[in-house]
C-alpha cells in the first residue's frame, strides 16, 4: 500500500475550505499521458494555482495505474523544479464501484469519487458510505466526492441519455448518511463535447449553438440546505469554438459541438462550487494542435514534433482557465 503523503500529494479538505472562502474553484484536469501532465503542471506553476490531477477508470486502463501513480509523484517533483511547490491532488474521477475506489486509495490517491448517481437513492447512499468509511479510516485521511443527480452526455465510460437535476431536498439526508467530503451536483452541465442537443439551444447568426443557462436556482437552493459544504461541477468544459473550427478545418468532423459558457463557470466558482472538472477542452486543444501541425507538415513523423505544439496549446488553455474562468491563479500558497 502507498500513502499519498509519501508521494508529496495533498487531499482536498483544506483546498476546498480555502477556495470557498476565496470565492474561486480548484481546477480538476484529467490526464492520460506525459504531455498532458506537463502542460497542467507548467500552467499551474506559472499561474501559482493549486490543481487536482484527475484519473478516470479509462485512463487507468490506458496508461496503467502504476505509471499514473508515479507520474503524480513526478508531477510534485516537476513543480518543485519549476520553482513553486503548488498543492497537487491525485483524484479518481467517476469511480464506478467500491473495488476501484479501494484500489486507488491503496495506490496513493489522495481523493476518490464514487459515482453511484445512476443507482437507486438508497443504493447510492450504501456504496458511497462504504467508500467513505474505508477512505477515512486510512492513516492519512483520503477525501471522498459523491454524486447526486445525473449528468447527460458521454465521456470515457460515463454515459447517460438525459440529465436529472439534483434535488435540493435530498442533499442533507445524503451527505449526513454517507459522510462524503464533497458533493457533485447536476444543474445542467453535461459530459462530452456536445453538452446539449441542437433542439435545446438557439443559434447565433453565424450558426454557433448557444446553450441554455445553468440552473443557478437549484445551486442556490442546495447552498441553503448545505451552507459551507463543498460542491463540485462535472462536465464543465466550454468547448471553445476556435478548437472546433481548427479540427474541422483540418479534416475532423465534430458537428453541433457546444459547451458551458465560461462566464457561467466564473459565476459558479464564486459560490460553494469549489471544484470544476475540465476534460473535453483539453482533448479538443490537443487534437486541434496535432491536426494543424500534421496538415501543415506532411513530411513530419516524429511524435515529439507534433506533441510539443499540442502540449503548448494545452498549457495556454489551462492558464486561461486558471486566470479568467476559475479564479484559482495566485492561490497556490494561500
Amino acid at each position: 500500500m502507498y500513502s499519498y503523503k509519501d508521494l508529496g500529494l495533498v487531499n482536498t479538505k483544506d483546498l476546498f475550505a480555502k477556495a470557498m472562502k476565496g470565492k474561486y474553484a480548484i481546477p480538476a484536469y484529467n490526464f492520460n499521458n506525459m504531455e498532458q501532465m506537463q502542460a497542467i503542471i507548467q500552467a499551474c506553476v506559472e499561474t501559482k494555482s493549486p490543481v487536482i490531477l484527475q484519473v478516470s477508470k479509462g485512463a487507468r486502463a490506458y496508461a496503467d495505474k502504476y505509471i499514473l501513480r508515479n507520474m503524480a509523484r513526478g508531477a510534485v517533483e516537476y513543480a518543485h523544479e519549476l520553482g513553486c511547490d503548488i498543492p497537487i491532488v491525485l483524484h479518481l474521477d467517476h469511480g464506478p464501484n467500491f473495488e476501484v475506489a479501494k484500489d486507488c486509495i491503496d495506490n496513493g490517491f489522495s481523493s476518490v469519487m464514487i459515482d453511484g448517481s445512476s443507482l437507486p437513492y438508497e443504493e447510492n447512499i450504501a456504496v458511497t458510505k462504504k467508500v467513505v468509511e474505508y477512505a477515512h479510516s486510512q492513516k492519512d485521511y483520503v477525501t471522498v466526492e459523491a454524486e447526486l443527480g445525473v449528468l447527460a452526455g458521454v465521456e470515457d465510460e460515463v454515459a447517460s441519455a438525459e440529465s436529472h437535476y439534483t434535488k435540493p431536498e435530498e442533499v442533507v439526508d445524503f451527505t449526513s448518511k454517507t459522510g462524503c467530503d464533497s458533493l457533485a451536483i447536476s444543474i445542467g452541465t453535461s459530459h462530452g463535447r456536445c453538452k446539449f442537443t441542437p433542439e435545446q439551444c438557439t443559434r447565433s447568426p453565424d450558426g454557433v449553438l448557444i446553450p441554455p443557462p445553468l440552473a443557478f436556482d437549484v445551486l442556490e437552493a442546495i447552498e441553503k440546505q448545505l451552507p459551507g459544504f463543498p460542491i463540485v461541477l462535472h462536465g464543465s468544459s466550454s468547448v471553445p469554438m476556435e478548437y472546433v473550427r481548427i479540427i474541422e478545418q483540418f479534416g475532423g468532423k465534430i458537428p453541433d459541438s457546444v459547451g458551458i459558457p465560461e462566464e457561467q463557470l466564473r459565476k459558479a466558482s464564486k459560490s460553494a462550487v469549489c471544484k470544476i472538472n475540465i476534460d473535453s477542452d483539453g482533448r479538443l486543444a490537443m487534437t486541434a494542435a496535432i491536426r494543424k501541425f500534421l496538415a501543415e507538415h506532411p513530411d513530419k513523423f516524429d511524435p515529439r514534433e507534433y506533441l510539443g505544439p499540442a502540449r503548448e496549446e494545452l498549457k495556454k488553455m489551462y492558464m486561461h482557465k486558471n486566470i479568467d474562468v476559475l479564479g484559482s491563479a495566485g492561490h497556490a500558497l494561500d
